[in-house]
């Protein structure tokens, strides 16, 4: 959590400064050093391969809700696929708004 507070604090100041080039590279240099370290490097494949299962898992969930609605409404709209919210079916039913 700490690790990407810094790194934008770090990306701020480069962006922000006026502290000309070699403040740049220094900047540069140390941030190199920093995400080339092993530990980082370890800490950053876990934290994608947490966010990777997080995700999976919303979509999964995400799925049996739409699944689950979708059966137990038994409203659809043509295609057999349910209509949006606060929108009628497509079969003409407000046809006489035209």
């Amino acid at each position: 959590m700490i690790i990407p507070f810094l790194l934008g604090t770090g990306v701020g100041y480069v962006l922000g400064t006026r502290a000309g080039r070699e403040r740049y590279e220094q900047l540069s240099r140390a941030y190199r050093r920093v995400a080339d370290h092993p530990s980082v490097q370890g800490a950053a494949g876990v934290a994608r391969a947490k966010a990777g299962e997080a995700v999976q898992t919303g979509v999964s969930i995400a799925k049996d809700k739409v699944q689950s609605t979708g059966s137990s409404t038994g409203g659809s709209s043509e295609g057999g696929a349910p209509a949006a919210p606060g929108r009628a079916a497509a079969n003409g039913a407000h046809s006489s708004e035209r």
